[in-house]
């Protein structure tokens, strides 16, 4: 008989530390978070798997921050702003980051930054708020006390170790510390599908001059495609974005579409998936680098600068919080009396070999109100969920998982674990004053939507 299980020997696992608030992820809420927490008062430990910030902005590297800006009225504007304007300062200190970058008939607009300027800038940012910082340590565990998270569990190289706290804020994209905690989420549209992810590359070598005669519209390279496609090329999907980064020299490239073994969508929760998608993504660059090489006027001599550290996971587990953001809240540009921010980019659908876009109605004010209670799990009375896996249909988190939004929710979940930390009850995050905490936000330079 095949053993399916062991029992491990029960243990004392050491205490690395006490804290106000715990943050989980380093990405673009985290990075938010951990700062405005920091700021508000709050001992703060942000926790993260690899060795550097960003998330899937440098991990997954994606290289753009998309949903900062919005077309408001036929007018592009910077919606999301606060602490990311600190980061994007930093960033143009260190000459990474580009000017903003118009796409699809000027409907998005982006800003590429280099991936090394912005974990540096990152570090910078932390740091200088007095967020301590405990990097290769995975989540893998909670101790609850009923309804309150006692201590989070890390597994690190020093062994496994508990951290305590006050309030925690689940960053981690994937909700881990969620999910473990007991919070109800959902994956997926509930039919099976959800959104595909991709394995991010960069090309060095390229005539600047060239590719953008060729590809600089936004939809050219589509055509390339499907000239190739005749010549006998296969693509994983339709919608490749090939675009200059900070140095016009370098492009990156947004094409790769990874399945599971059943052709669906690859689980980013589950080990074996990943690690069989992870070879996956690289031998799909493969084949899309030899079309840029023979099919693209401008890459003739290029060479893969970098394949990204991880897929680009694009959708995994998603809360059950005490609003569900959804599809029709994006397209009808939706008002909340609790908005702690806006989300500006559109439904981005990554269905079975395409991207499906879904905007604002032209004419719009560009944006919906994000709110509060979307960050409220429910049934853990010390934990807010920001970023990708905060409380969203399908259809909503195929827009508000853009980094714009991210960064507004991360600024206000941190905002208000510093209220909560700082009360002496240590108030449960669902009895903040709302008002109170938007008045913080506006004086912290956010955006929160409500002139329009």
């Amino acid at each position: 008989m095949v053993q399916t299980a062991i029992r491990e020997p029960n243990r004392d696992t050491t205490v690395l530390g006490s804290y106000d608030v715990v943050v989980v992820g380093g990405g673009p809420a985290g990075l938010a978070a951990a700062t405005s927490a920091a700021r508000g008062g709050a001992d703060v430990l942000l926790v993260e798997r690899y060795g550097f910030l960003g998330g899937m902005g440098t991990a997954g590297g994606v290289t753009n921050f998309a949903g900062l800006f919005g077309l408001v009225r036929g007018e592009t504007r910077q919606v999301v702003h606060g602490v990311v304007d600190e980061l994007l300062d930093r960033l143009d200190q260190l000459g990474g980051l580009n000017e903003p970058q118009q796409g699809l008939q000027g409907r998005i607009t982006v800003r590429s930054y280099d991936v090394s300027a912005l974990k540096c800038a990152a570090d910078d940012l932390l740091l200088s708020a007095g967020v301590k910082l405990l990097f290769h340590a995975v989540a893998v565990d909670v101790a609850m006390d009923g309804g309150h998270i006692a201590a989070l569990i890390v597994e690190t190289k020093s062994g496994r170790r508990a951290i305590r706290a006050k309030l925690f804020v689940d960053c981690s994209g994937d909700a881990d510390l969620a999910a473990r905690a007991g919070v109800p989420f959902e994956t997926g549209d509930g039919h099976g599908g959800g959104l595909f992810p991709t394995t991010m590359f960069r090309v060095g070598g390229v005539d600047p001059h060239r590719a953008i005669a060729a590809i600089g519209d936004f939809k050219a390279i589509d055509r390339l495609m499907s000239e190739a496609a005749g010549r006998g090329y296969r693509f994983p999907r339709e919608g490749a974005i090939v675009r200059p980064q900070k140095n016009p020299t370098e492009w990156r490239v947004n094409v790769t579409q990874i399945r599971n073994a059943q052709g669906s969508v690859m689980d980013a929760t589950d080990a074996l998936q990943l690690s069989d998608g992870e070879i996956e993504g690289r031998r799909q660059i493969q084949e899309y680098f030899r079309f840029l090489k023979n099919e693209v006027p401008g890459f003739e001599h290029a060479h893969i600068v970098e394949i990204a550290p991880q897929v680009g996971i694009r959708e995994s587990r998603r809360i059950e919080g005490l609003y569900q953001l959804s599809g029709q809240d994006i397209v009808g540009c939706a008002d909340f009396d609790d908005t702690i921010g806006v989300n500006s980019w559109p439904m981005e659908l990554h269905v079975a070999g395409k991207v499906e876009w879904r905007f604002y109605p032209d004419g719009s004010r560009g944006f919906c109100q994000l709110p509060f209670r979307m960050l409220l799990p429910k049934g853990v009375s010390n934990l807010l969920v920001a970023g990708r896996c905060a409380s969203m249909t399908h259809e909503g988190q195929s827009a508000a998982r853009a980094s714009g939004a991210c960064f507004a929710m991360g600024q206000a979940a941190g905002t208000a674990a510093a209220m909560a930390a700082s009360e002496p009850t240590n108030a449960a995050l669902g009895e903040i004053d709302v008002t109170s905490l938007q008045k913080k936000l506006v004086e912290q330079g956010a955006y929160l939507g409500t002139d329009m």
